[in-house]
């Protein structure tokens, strides 16, 4: 069998490969005789069938298995032979005969391979470790928004106010007719929420149980409804209640509701504190782990990437993004289930840039795999990321863990993410990392520097 490979552009290559006929028609054999010792045949007893018949009936069957397999065998050798990294799985297309050549099939197989590189030194890279102090006020803070969970809502003769829960009738008309979704009964929302338009809620801001009101509105251009963006509609309100909210107090019978079962205030504050510094962790390794990535893209600038990862990782998040615009619109929260251009051109470009990323981590976990540090997941570190995502489910821990290690790709996510970690912790190691204090509301805002 002779094999050549060409240059076609810095990563494709096409790998001309040949089967010989007598090879291939002995695997045919072979598969014909295995089949035939338990094929299912009218008239024949299971496996009893001729093997004349056992051909007839399934001679393409085994011909195309058969030739599959040869064609896999025969790439893999050359490949190997050549000692090329394939990225992808090859496009195999037949060539057509050469002279009376009637010995060898010929096939033509194109497919990428891995870029080479020499790993970068990150020794350089400037990367800021946020340091946050959790005080008695974001403890305190986090209590108050724990309060509204359980928020009651009384009836008050007063006018509404912003934290009231009003439920009003009302009745839209655009040239004094009725418009489709203008008009409702019964309708609670909760003033300052942004519920409804905010020109509404400003017009029924201060009116009491039984008062009406009529009053004009100017739609925003952006309004979703088209027939209805930019124009003004006349609204008749009937305000049916208003409801003051009731926060629960902060006492043992609180403490239970956050399942402090002696109710000891003590216990919930040190609860509450150890939440938050898990939050204040994660967003902090999210923000090292971020950074990490821009030091390893910045230290390792790929000329190439293989163009069919990107395009199999774009395809991914595509779909991705797209069911979940189309769950958004079900909820009423979009407009449009479909993606803009600008929004698949993004998501081509963060799809090319996670290639690049994975290709540089691969990179560094082979190089540091040569001086004997085995940067992959341990099962130690896989067991504790499973038991993390466990305790943030409530009910069993215990089931989430065997559910997620019983799941192939649950667990090997686990594993993707712990052997991640590993290479941030190694680049960190090898960075030039230095301590930042920020606030609470900075780190948890999302407002620390790009």
């Amino acid at each position: 069998m002779e094999d050549t490979a060409q240059n076609i552009n810095p990563l494709e290559r096409r790998l001309d490969i040949s089967v010989p006929l007598d090879t291939l028609h002995a695997a045919v054999e072979k598969r014909l005789r295995q089949m035939s010792r338990s094929v299912k045949m009218p008239g024949f007893r299971p496996g009893k069938a001729p093997l004349s018949f056992v051909r007839q009936q399934h001679g393409g069957k085994a011909y195309g298995e058969a030739l599959e397999e040869a064609i896999k065998a025969a790439f893999g050798k050359a490949v190997a032979e050549q000692r090329l990294d394939v990225a992808c799985y090859p496009h195999i297309e037949p060539k057509p005969a050469q002279g009376d050549d009637d010995k060898t099939l010929e096939f033509s197989a194109a497919f990428e391979v891995f870029p080479e590189f020499v790993l970068g030194d990150v020794s350089g890279a400037q990367i800021e470790r946020p340091v946050v102090e959790i005080t008695d006020v974001e403890i305190d803070k986090t209590i108050e928004i724990l309060r509204w969970r359980w928020v009651r809502y009384d009836p008050v003769e007063r006018g509404a106010t912003k934290g009231d829960r009003m439920v009003v009738s009302f009745c839209g008309k655009k040239d004094g007719e009725e418009f489709a979704g203008g008009s409702a009964e019964n309708l609670p929302f909760v003033l300052g929420q942004n519920m409804l338009l905010p020109d509404f809620e400003a017009a029924v801001e201060g009116l009491k149980a039984g008062e009406s009101k009529d009053f004009d509105l100017r739609f925003p251009q952006d309004y979703p409804a088209k027939n209805l963006a930019g124009e003004t509609a006349q609204f008749s309100v009937t305000v049916e209640q208003v409801l003051a909210p009731v926060l629960p107090e902060v006492d043992a019978a609180f403490a239970r509701l956050l399942k402090i079962e002696n109710g000891d205030i003590t216990r919930m504050r040190a609860e509450i504190e150890s939440m938050l510094r898990h939050e204040v962790n994660g967003r902090i390794d999210a923000y090292l782990k971020k950074q990490v990535m821009e030091a390893l893209l910045n230290a390792n600038p790929i000329p190439a990437v293989p163009r069919t990862l990107v395009a199999m990782e774009t395809r991914r998040m595509t779909e991705e993004a797209r069911r979940e615009r189309e769950e958004r619109k079900k909820r009423g929260e979009e407009s449009e289930g479909r993606l803009t251009q600008e929004e698949e051109e993004r998501i081509a470009e963060s799809a090319k840039r996670r290639v690049t990323i994975g290709l540089i981590f691969a990179e560094v976990i082979k190089t540091e795999a040569a001086r004997n540090n085995d940067l992959r997941a341990k099962p130690e570190q896989v067991r504790a990321l499973i038991e993390d995502v466990a305790d943030t489910y409530e009910g069993k821990p215990q089931e989430t863990v065997n559910a997620i290690y019983a799941d192939a790709g649950a667990l090997a996510n686990m594993k993707r993410i712990a052997t991640e970690n590993n290479v941030v912790a190694w680049t960190l190691e090898h960075a030039k990392v230095t301590d930042k204090t920020v606030t609470f509301e900075e780190l948890m805002g999302g407002n620390l520097p790009e």
